[in-house]
């Protein structure tokens, strides 16, 4: 039953596609090209977004586990590449790395506890260095995990549009067909809008999926967001005591 549904459907659409004009055939085309753009944007953003919230709960998890040696990541080389959190924490830390830069020792480890070093004056480094470079490369990650989603966005709010362009220009043709022909019957009109309603069942199946991946990737977007800004206050305040 199913199987001869998906094929009365198929034939359907296939009916309407050839019974479409020009600007519905060029519309649904357009539109077909959206949706592989969309669905690409769609899959490859959640591969990113969910590497990315894996790394950073492996990092987190990492970093308080040495609560009392901020740096151990750093001093170690230990290195989360798609995790936001972990970039935030690098930038931090290579500040301190520059700042420290011509003391004598490892400047990765100077202030780890328990190694006999004593921390340098404040006027060595200014936090305000710190926090700086943190929010910078905060805000550098959250356009990059927003990068492309206006595209998603974009497709979510125009293709229904563009599928009611083609639909109402399809209607038009078909009625002023029907009044250069002088017949009014439905089996004239009939296969003029059954074209032209086409655009809007391929509008809509493009907008829907879009805006269902547009909201839930956007959800993990704000989560990791908000994960960044906590993390930033946290790390700033561990590394406070070492540099004060």
């Amino acid at each position: 039953m199913w199987t001869l549904t998906y094929g009365l459907t198929q034939a359907n659409l296939m009916f309407a596609f050839r019974e479409s004009n020009t600007p519905g055939k060029v519309i649904v085309a357009l539109l077909f090209i959206g949706s592989i753009f969309a669905w690409s944007i769609m899959i490859t953003k959640l591969r990113v977004l969910r590497r990315a919230r894996r790394d950073s709960i492996v990092f987190l998890r990492s970093y308080r586990s040495a609560a009392d040696r901020p740096l151990r990541m750093y001093q170690d080389g230990d290195s989360l590449e798609s995790s936001p959190l972990y970039a935030i924490y690098a930038s931090a830390c290579d500040v301190i790395g520059d700042e420290l830069d011509g003391l004598d020792g490892d400047a990765r480890s100077i202030f780890l506890p328990g190694d006999g070093h004593v921390p340098h004056p404040a006027t060595s480094f200014k936090l305000r260095r710190m926090k700086n470079a943190a929010e910078r490369t905060m805000a550098d990650q959250a356009l990059r995990l927003d990068s492309d989603m206006g595209i998603l966005a974009t497709a979510v709010s125009a293709a229904p549009f563009l599928g009611l362009l083609g639909t109402v220009w399809g209607v038009m043709g078909a009625f002023s067909g029907m009044a250069v022909t002088g017949s009014p019957t439905m089996d004239a009109v009939a296969p003029g809008i059954s074209g032209a309603l086409l655009t809007t069942v391929v509008g809509l199946l493009v907008a829907l999926p879009s805006a269902i991946g547009y909201n839930t990737l956007s959800s993990t977007i704000r989560h990791l967001c908000v994960a960044m800004e906590s993390f930033c206050e946290e790390m700033l305040s561990d590394l406070e005591v070492y540099v004060t």
